[in-house]
């Protein structure tokens, strides 16, 4: 997988089942023997072994040229000459192209193995493949941006569950101790069928912090693990790096075995069993074009809270109820170790040397619990997982998780998703920038109907039974965001890439009352293999519609009673602004920075473009 790329930095990720020497990379036609410093290996298990290059010389790669590479190791030659399919036409190596100017940019989020949707990413393979056939370098998009839930932590497919178990197996993953649970390591889980669907009920902790709330008869606002699919919710970190390879690579599922019918289980979780076990085998086929596609373009990423656990860090009550529980903070860094590895060293290797680096060194070198917990007590106190990318326009990747703005009126009032410093912090990236691209996980402009249910539930005490996590939903971050807006001196023109909501759609955003208003736009793209429930989500659009469309009155009495929101039509659907299917975003941007070009690439390579709104 390619990471970050630019002139003068080369990123590359893979994992190997044994450890190798004296690497060489070739890049177009020089060659480079890597040193230590280059290289960061992490030995996973007994056969996976991962190593991120991190080549940086100057004049590294030419800017909107197409570079080839290889690498190569002492004992193997090239070592993914092998692998089959991994190149697009007659190319007998991969190849990467930098552009320093962000004319197109691919985006999306929320990517569910087994839910029954297509895997937009495919689409988004044959896509690329289609561009490079051309030999029209310039069509091939700059890079991709995941913005959350590449990985879903919390929701995993029995079948998934059961290949995960194999996994760690076949590859000798470390196990590990636990304290505070009800199974003394990891070498305790088991992954037969029968075992499968119960660990919401046997071994996820359980909050001693229930909430009081209006809805307290029928509804208990759990504070840890409050995912209604936990049942087979990943607490052991060889489980977290199975289902990261088992997401990103089709080697493993030709050694796996995954029964269709099975014993052992109820009726209801058979059926269930036989369902995700269809939706995994139309997966697991498309694997092969998913790996092309991530060796021919850079990928950067952002966590949401499926990355970790679903309502991480929602509230404050939440966090005080998970990380004063021993497994329940061994669980949730684990998860953070996992996207340490597999998303967060990638974006921006030089964040990380300081300070994480040496402790994940150390910790796999000789794995015990101690230098597990060191590990995992440094990673909750990190505060520089957000990144910026020196390109035109800038791209800024907001981190929306571990640096809230936490209510003081109410622990279980859900937290603004950027505190007072990080979005100074942020404003001061924007500042004597003509155009920039924000990467937020969740909107920053929503759908108003769905953010007023949720604030009803907040005030019933029920936040997280709706997944409140909104910008709007806490008064301070809303008011400083929206401040940054209006401020004089920020760019003339903002694009805002989300994804979280499992659904897309697009909005014209401009001041009201003022001329010169900057232009915003808000893109979201959601999911690329997941969606909303189909029956539900109409009917919110068309009551969104009609009670916060352009021109309704409730507009004022809303916390951006000050911004002017336009919604986009999709394929000119004159009463519609939401669509709900899986899909690849596709960003098309003119010189200026103002999109030329809006739209959503779906599975079946059918495309939704987002048309701009009819003028007053």
């Amino acid at each position: 997988m390619l990471r970050h790329c630019d002139a003068t930095h080369f990123t590359l990720w893979f994992v190997s089942r044994e450890p190798l020497t004296e690497l060489t990379l070739r890049l177009g036609e020089r060659e480079f023997p890597l040193q230590d410093a280059d290289v960061h290996y992490v030995p996973l298990g007994q056969h996976a072994h991962q190593y991120l290059i991190m080549l940086s010389r100057p004049e590294l790669l030419t800017p909107n040229r197409v570079m080839s590479y290889q690498v190569s190791a002492a004992q193997h030659g090239d070592i993914f000459a092998a692998i089959s399919q991994l190149n697009y036409g007659d190319a007998s190596t991969p190849s990467v192209r930098f552009t320093p100017e962000l004319t197109q940019v691919f985006h999306g989020s929320c990517r569910n193995p087994h839910h029954h949707s297509d895997d937009a990413l495919v689409a988004a393979d044959t896509h690329l493949a289609q561009i490079i056939d051309t030999g029209v370098a310039d069509d091939r998009p700059a890079l991709i941006v995941m913005s959350g839930d590449q990985v879903y932590i919390d929701d995993v497919a029995g079948p998934m569950l059961n290949a995960i178990g194999q996994v760690i197996d076949l590859l000798g993953l470390h196990h590990e101790q636990f304290e505070g649970a009800n199974i003394a390591s990891s070498e305790a889980l088991h992954y037969q069928p029968a075992d499968l669907y119960q660990r919401h009920k046997n071994l996820l902790p359980h909050t001693q912090y229930p909430a009081k709330t209006a809805l307290w008869r029928w509804y208990r606002n759990h504070p840890i693990f409050t995912s209604s699919i936990a049942e087979n919710h990943l607490v052991s970190l060889n489980e977290i790096i199975a289902l990261y390879l088992l997401t990103w690579s089709p080697e493993l599922w030709e050694l796996v075995n995954i029964p269709k019918d099975v014993d052992g289980l109820t009726p209801a979780n058979s059926a269930r069993w036989q369902n995700e076990w269809q939706h995994l085998l139309g997966f697991k086929a498309g694997l092969t074009q998913v790996r092309r596609f991530m060796a021919h373009i850079p990928v950067y990423m952002m966590f949401d809270d499926h990355d970790v656990t679903d309502d991480w860090n929602l509230t404050a009550k939440w966090e005080l109820a998970a990380y004063e529980h021993a497994f329940s903070k061994r669980i949730i860094g684990n998860a953070l170790i996992g996207y340490t590895l597999f998303q967060g060293l990638g974006n921006a290797p030089d964040k990380f040397t300081d300070e994480i680096r040496p402790l994940l060194d150390a910790f796999f070198a000789q794995p015990q619990s101690e230098s597990q917990d060191l590990l995992i007590d440094e990673l909750l106190k990190f505060e520089q997982w957000h990144y910026t990318l020196a390109t035109s326009p800038k791209l800024v990747v907001l981190d929306t998780r571990t640096r809230r703005w936490r209510s003081e009126s109410n622990l279980a009032k859900p937290s603004g998703l950027m505190d007072w410093e990080a979005l100074m912090d942020l404003q001061q990236e924007l500042l004597g920038q003509s155009k920039v691209i924000i990467v937020s996980p969740a909107p920053m402009f929503g759908v108003k109907l769905i953010e007023a249910i949720q604030r009803t539930a907040t005030l019933m005490g029920a936040s997280l039974l709706v997944d409140a996590e909104n910008w709007m939903a806490h008064p301070g971050a809303a008011n400083a965001l929206l401040s940054i807006f209006m401020h004089r001196k920020t760019p003339e023109e903002f694009v805002i890439l989300s994804g979280d909501v499992h659904y897309s759609f697009s909005y014209d955003i401009s001041i009201r009352f003022r001329r010169s208003s900057p232009n915003i736009y808000q893109i979201t793209c959601s999911g690329i293999k997941n969606h909303f429930p189909e029956k539900l989500l109409p009917i919110f659009d068309k009551l969104n519609g009609w009670l916060y469309g352009h021109f309704s009155p409730l507009n004022l009495l809303t916390k951006r009673k000050r911004m002017s929101l336009r919604g986009r039509r999709p394929n000119g659907a004159p009463s519609k602004r939401l669509v709900n299917k899986s899909g690849i975003g596709i960003l098309e941007l003119a010189d200026n920075g103002a999109p030329t070009k809006i739209a959503v690439l779906h599975g079946d390579m059918s495309e939704t473009l987002f048309e701009p709104p009819k003028q007053e």
